[in-house]
């Protein structure tokens, strides 16, 4: 039996592509019985929208059976739609989203200081992300149960995606790994890499012609910081979530999920090692 590393995390090299952020290959992470992630059969990343023809043909390259799009219509409409992949099969599955509601993007985008403040300010942003993740565990649960058991079948190798791929895709490859035997440090260890700031989305704003104040100033990017990063207690939240419920991560996967021995050995024989 091969031996774990005694660091929860494989170093790896930085993926160069221009127009998708936050991409990164799971390959390598420790999971059940000395085994570990297979490399090149679980990606994750920010949408593919902007990808360059540089970057579309390094995702053909990787073989991708499918790729799960966790954005809604309004992210869509906002950033576009994927790019064409050769062969894939492209499934979106809207999932929660701190950003749900109509409103949301436009406080982003022109919301002025004094509104931001009301919403976001004395703990106000960290509120809502950490209701957000607790809501996608309890709530998302065939959807989260599909993924599973496509994976499991023929879906891979698979590529997980929403517009930051840090929230819903973290999520989403948060219950993977779990359903794959990777503890809850690796798993945190991997979500944390999407706070590098090369990593995060971009936030742009409109100015107000009207308005002298800057849309880019330093107190309006600290507010708006924690709906953007990735941050260990939101992570915390989720495990949380499925022990208050579940008890554990067994009940969850198999009765909230419905994953069945057979199938969760099947996903394991698809995506682990050895």
């Amino acid at each position: 039996m091969p031996q774990q590393s005694q660091s929860p995390q494989v170093p790896q090299a930085e993926t160069p592509l221009v127009g998708v952020r936050n991409f990164r290959d799971l390959g390598g992470l420790p999971a059940a019985d000395g085994r570990r992630v297979r490399p090149g059969v679980l990606f994750r990343s920010g949408h593919l929208a902007h990808a360059t023809e540089a970057d579309t043909a390094f995702l053909d390259a990787l073989g991708l059976h499918t790729v799960f799009d966790f954005r809604n219509a309004a992210d869509i409409k906002l950033e576009g739609p994927d790019v064409t992949l050769r062969g894939v099969r492209n499934v979106n599955l809207p999932l929660s989203d701190p950003a749900d509601g109509a409103g949301f993007w436009t406080m982003v985008r022109e919301g002025d200081l004094k509104t931001l403040r009301e919403l976001l300010s004395e703990g106000r942003a960290e509120k809502r992300m950490i209701g957000s993740y607790r809501s996608i565990i309890t709530t998302r649960l065939v959807e989260h149960g599909r993924i599973l058991s496509d994976m499991a079948e023929d879906s891979s190798p698979v590529l997980m995606h929403c517009s930051a791929g840090k929230d819903r895709a973290g999520l989403s490859i948060a219950v993977t790994l779990l359903a794959l035997g990777v503890d809850q440090e690796t798993i945190e260890a991997d979500y944390l890499e999407s706070a590098a700031a090369h990593r995060r989305y971009k936030i742009w704003r409109k100015g107000d012609p009207s308005d002298s104040s800057d849309p880019m100033s330093p107190e309006v990017m600290a507010l708006l910081l924690p709906l953007f990063d990735a941050r260990a207690e939101y992570l915390a939240a989720a495990f949380a979530t499925i022990e208050e419920t579940w008890g554990g991560t067994e009940r969850y996967l198999a009765e909230g999920l419905g994953l069945d021995p057979e199938r969760r050995e099947r996903l394991r024989e698809r995506l682990l090692t050895g």
